[in-house]
């Protein structure tokens, strides 16, 4: 419960901000163009608001509602969220969206995805300022990766170093990687120290979106933390600090230990028959750079007592990186066009059978936070929902800013505007698909938690 409460309060939070960041970009542009903002509404309101004021000498009313889908400013002389014809029918006004020019109602309409653009590219500067930038370098992992069932169908094998795809190497593993990955015909690997190849087929990507694992993780070596008083591991002389690198002769990942030590487990009465004692071992470590060898008995758990460091940065090659005050801009712009990019090159997947299956509403896009408070992972996933949020909001889908984007386009271009009647129709429609979206994504989530 208290995991499910904290990612709920950074969802509300991420999307309370880029809520009020976006429509606060048409607020700006329309109050620029003298355009008149009737309400600016955080969340909507249908039926009852939660709170709302109006100040002195404004026509702007502010308010919170009840429904936390998104947000919207009521701009007078236009036909929008709030369908209000009536207006449109009364004699045009000066301070009416749709008495300014052209040009000045298409930066109306793209101010907000353009504030959600500039508030992730503002944000992803400061997480590199603050933090700095850090990554394993995927070619010096020691131990390669362990791969789940999809890659190693198509050839991949436990303990590989991914190098290259189509000669173009690899610098981290991150979800550009991945799409790097599926869309080469080539992936050069390292495997027991000599260079292979792994062709990749034209589904990999569908292939892997049916999976509920993911593609690859790093093989941590197994570096001994602590070892319990009186354990096996303690009688037997295990150390903290000490690096196990073979179980009985064969070398093993931290991984490897907790798979062979279960296998054995499971096939403890038909060892016991072949005369094998499944307990007994023969373990190979590192201390102060000497190796060494020893024999030892694991209790009835198969367990040797002891704890495993799992602190990334001390057991894998982590490159780090600061940047200065001024440094962060121009490394978070890259940053931020980087997702970009890599966003839209994704959505080709979203028209799959499983790309459609993927498609998640609030349940997914709460997972994504983690479980226990972390400012520089809310900051990190808050830039990327607006990324997202820039990007959707631009396509041109009637109801979405790339839909009224879209006829102002055919309105410069034919120098004529589309009636009132066809933009109503048009965000009726509009509506009703994003609408039937929203339930599709949100339904994905409720199937996903109860199967």
């Amino acid at each position: 419960m208290e995991t499910f409460l904290i990612r709920a309060l950074q969802l509300i939070m991420s999307l309370s901000l880029l809520v009020i960041i976006h429509e606060g970009g048409h607020f700006l542009f329309a109050r620029l163009f003298k355009v008149r903002v009737e309400k600016f509404c955080l969340f909507f309101d249908p039926w009852f608001t939660l709170f709302k004021f109006k100040p002195k000498k404004s026509d702007t009313e502010y308010a919170v509602g009840w429904l936390p889908l998104g947000g919207y400013v009521k701009i007078a002389g236009m036909i929008d969220e709030s369908m209000d014809t009536e207006q449109m029918k009364q004699p045009e006004q000066p301070w009416e969206f749709r008495s300014k020019p052209a040009w000045q109602r298409l930066l109306i309409m793209v101010g907000g995805v353009l504030f959600n653009f500039l508030l992730a590219l503002f944000i992803y500067s400061m997480i590199l300022f603050a933090w700095g930038d850090q990554y394993i370098k995927v070619q010096e992992a020691p131990l390669g990766m362990d791969f789940n069932e999809t890659a190693k169908a198509v050839g991949f094998q436990d303990g590989d170093i991914l190098l290259s795809a189509d000669g173009v190497p690899f610098e981290r593993y991150d979800g550009d990687m991945l799409s790097q990955i599926a869309d080469a015909r080539e992936v050069s690997v390292l495997r027991n120290g000599a260079k292979a190849s792994v062709y990749i087929p034209e589904d990999l990507m569908q292939r892997l979106l049916a999976d509920s694992v993911r593609f690859a993780s790093y093989r941590f070596p197994y570096v001994v933390d602590s070892v319990m008083v009186n354990s096996p591991a303690a009688q037997a002389g295990i150390l903290p600090g000490d690096s196990i690198i073979a179980l009985n002769g064969t070398p093993i990942s931290f991984s490897d230990f907790k798979q062979t030590m279960a296998e054995r487990k499971k096939n403890e009465a038909t060892m016991l028959k072949d005369s094998i004692d499944p307990r007994l071992i023969s373990l190979t470590y590192v201390r102060g750079g000497a190796t060494d060898t020893l024999t030892m008995r694991v209790d009835s758990a198969y367990m040797m007592g002891v704890t495993a460091c799992l602190v990334t940065d001390r057991l894998l090659p982590m490159v780090k990186k600061q940047y200065a005050f001024l440094e962060s801009f121009p490394a978070g712009v890259s940053l931020g066009v980087k997702t970009l990019k890599g966003y839209v090159g994704n959505m080709k997947y979203l028209f799959s059978k499983e790309g459609a299956k993927q498609l998640g509403g609030f349940g997914t896009i709460g997972s994504i936070f983690p479980a226990t408070w972390d400012w520089h992972q809310f900051w990190y996933m808050t830039a990327f929902l607006s990324i997202i949020l820039a990007f959707m909001n631009i396509l041109p889908i009637p109801a979405l800013d790339g839909g009224h984007v879209l006829f102002l386009f055919y309105e410069m271009i034919a120098r004529r505007k589309p009636s009132d009647k066809f933009m109503e129709y048009a965000q009726m429609t509009g509506m009703v698909l994003l609408f039937g979206l929203l339930i599709w994504a949100n339904f994905n989530d409720i199937l996903r938690f109860f199967f």
